[in-house]
């Protein structure tokens, strides 16, 4: 199987500990940590995807605002330039070592994170980074 994500969660990823919007959504993104801790592949995809899911059956789910396709579109093109390839839906990645660590220095340093800009977890994962992503759940085996 392959994990859909849309592309601001490949940043959102790198600083995963186990919090969330709410009991549910943090139960889902465990397991989906868990799946691609295992080596499972990752699909971009526009709009919401997997990670998304739990929230979606409540009213006004945010996933749909402007601004997270915005966080989207900004976080696709920072990662595709540090990765040397488009990165839009239908592209196809595989979260092994190499790829998280490329991905987590550059979070750290601060150049691809744009896309994080008024985000509510900002705070949050700039901790995680500056303490090493200490205790992430995404890491690969």
């Amino acid at each position: 199987m392959t994990v859909r994500l849309r592309a601001h969660h490949l940043l959102c990823m790198l600083t995963f500990i186990g919090e969330g919007y709410t009991p549910a959504f943090t139960e889902n993104y465990r397991r989906i940590a868990a799946r691609l801790s295992a080596g499972e592949g990752i699909e971009i995809v526009a709009g919401p995807d997997d990670i998304c899911a739990p929230l979606l059956s409540g009213g006004a789910a945010h996933c749909l605002n402007p601004s997270v396709v915005m966080r989207d579109e900004a976080a696709a093109e920072a990662v595709g330039r540090l990765l040397g390839m488009p990165v839009s839906e239908g592209t196809r990645l595989t979260p092994d070592a190499p790829m998280l660590a490329r991905l987590r220095r550059n979070f750290a340093f601060g150049t691809i994170r744009r896309a994080c800009e008024d985000c509510e977890w900002t705070e949050l994962c700039g901790h995680v980074a500056n303490n090493g992503f200490k205790d992430v759940l995404i890491v690969a085996r």
